[in-house]
């Protein structure tokens, strides 16, 4: 058992955070501030293989596995946690489905552009009445000529308007219920097919989110992504990666905020000595730094059991909650250390706080964690 970084592993991560502390770090505010999505740095991270870590190196990928992937998000989300969902989203979503249920001749169409870092891929799954409830998804496909008719909309989509690429799904027959609902390729220029609503959002505002629509799309029969009604089922076991994606962005803005806790702990003077004397911020930061450890171990374990080709159902589900839920609390702590100080945006605590909210909630909510997590349990007694 090793819980060592190779020697490669620890390259990647290096390379990584020096490229976020120098491309990323200087505009963290103003994109935040103007909600700027920062296509510019799209072919820096193609270049760097970013935009395809999972894939093999035949589709345009970088050929690495899931704890090099968990290790890219978190330096990334370190700095800011914008870059690291849109990534996130890019590989573990769009691309990987497409890797995972696509055929050969989709796969050269289309993942090789988006593993390459030439496209940029978004998914579709939520809508405005299926959050939770996915399998209650509203939008259909109803077969045609050649191929289908798609009607209806997503919401809260990642890249939903700079996408050149959308997976997503729509009911092919309503009377399978989850069985019925099937995944489609859509791309960028068909139509009936546009983005919609931008929303305006509390944190993770450089990552771009808004809805699409389709209205009276065809989409080609050689747009059918795996096989008529499984797409929902395929979306589930997706997500089962895209979870540790999520616990990985969690723990990267966990300790984004840790550390300028430290430092601003070390340089804060009261009653004449640093605050970092004071056996009060002692034990908050010792609370932080044990808690972002025990969400990085559950993160790695999960990556790695992905990496043996294992199912991670239960391991990405507890990652994720933990991760996501320990963010939240790290970056409050971090708030509270920092005093009014924290409660201004001339520090970095209160975005990483806005910022970890949605790993709570994105790729699903910490609630369907623990209906997932007590299923999976139940099953092994």
């Amino acid at each position: 058992m090793d819980f060592e970084l190779t020697e490669e592993q620890q390259q990647v991560k290096l390379s990584v955070r020096e490229f976020a502390e120098s491309e990323i770090a200087p505009h963290v505010m103003e994109w935040d501030e103007s909600q700027h999505f920062p296509v510019e740095l799209q072919p820096k991270m193609a270049e760097l293989g970013f935009l395809g870590v999972l894939f093999p190196e035949e589709y345009g990928g970088a050929g690495m596995g899931y704890v090099e992937y968990a290790t890219i998000i978190e330096e990334l989300s370190r700095v800011d946690g914008s870059v690291g969902i849109s990534v996130a989203a890019h590989n573990s979503l769009c691309s990987n489905h497409i890797f995972k249920y696509g055929s050969e001749e989709q796969k050269k169409k289309f993942l090789t552009p988006l593993a390459s870092g030439k496209h940029l891929g978004a998914w579709g799954l939520t809508e405005p009445s299926a959050g939770s409830d996915a399998s209650g998804t509203k939008s259909t496909a109803v077969r045609t000529e050649g191929g289908w008719i798609v009607n209806g909309s997503k919401n809260f989509i990642t890249h939903a308007i700079h996408a050149d690429t959308c997976v997503a799904m729509a009911v092919t027959d309503r009377s399978k219920r989850s069985k019925g609902i099937s995944a489609f390729v859509f791309e960028k220029g068909m139509k009936g097919f546009s983005p919609s609503k931008k929303e305006n959002k509390l944190g993770l505002r450089a990552s771009e989110t808004a809805s699409v629509v389709f209205e009276d799309c065809f989409v080609p029969d050689e747009n059918l992504l795996g096989e008529e009604g499984q797409g929902f089922v395929n979306a589930m076991e997706v997500l089962d990666g895209g979870r540790i994606s999520i616990a990985a962005l969690a723990v990267g803005i966990a300790q984004g905020a840790f550390e300028s806790a430290v430092r601003y702990s070390q340089e804060r003077q009261q009653f004449g000595k640093p605050i970092s004397e004071f056996q009060a911020i002692q034990f908050k930061l010792a609370n932080m730094a044990t808690q972002i450890d025990a969400a990085r171990l559950l993160m790695y374990r999960a990556a790695w059991l992905k990496d043996q080709g294992k199912k991670t159902t239960k391991e990405s589900s507890m990652a994720k909650l933990f991760a996501s839920e320990i963010s939240v609390e790290v970056c409050e702590e971090a708030i509270q250390i920092h005093g009014g100080y924290g409660y201004t945006k001339d520090y970095p605590p209160e975005k990483y706080w806005r910022d970890s909210k949605l790993c709570t909630i994105g790729e699903g909510t910490s609630e369907i964690q623990r209906i997932i997590i007590a299923r999976e349990v139940l099953r092994q007694v």
